[in-house]
C-alpha cells in the first residue's frame, strides 16, 4: 500500500524577482494548508549552496488531493507569478512515503 504523496517541487528564482516568489510561495503554502483537507504538509526551503534555489516540500493524502491543490484559486495565482516573475520550474518529482 502506497503512503502520502510527497511533491518535491524546485524552482529558480532571480536575485531581483526572489523575495516577491517567496511570499507567493508562503500564500500557496498558509492557504493550503488552511483550505485543503487533503494537504498534509507545506515547507518551503532555499538552498543553503545556491540561495536563488527554492524547493517547496509539499505532502498530500493522495493523488486526488494533489489535483484538488492544482484546481485551488491560490494555485492559479502561484502558476501566474510564475510567468509573472519569471521564475524556471527545474523539476518536479513525486514520491510515496514509507
Amino acid at each position: 500500500m502506497c503512503g502520502p504523496l510527497v511533491v518535491l517541487a524546485e524552482f529558480a528564482a532571480r536575485e531581483d524577482t526572489l523575495e516577491a516568489f517567496l511570499e507567493v510561495c508562503r500564500h500557496d503554502a498558509a492557504r493550503s494548508r488552511a483550505d485543503e483537507p487533503g494537504c498534509l504538509e507545506f515547507t518551503i526551503q532555499c538552498s543553503e549552496d545556491d540561495p536563488m534555489l527554492v524547493v517547496l516540500h509539499e505532502v498530500y493524502e493522495s493523488r486526488a488531493a494533489f489535483r484538488a491543490h492544482e484546481a485551488a484559486p491560490h494555485f492559479a495565482v502561484f502558476s501566474r507569478a510564475l510567468q509573472d516573475l519569471k521564475i524556471v520550474t527545474r523539476q518536479i518529482r513525486f514520491f510515496h512515503r514509507q
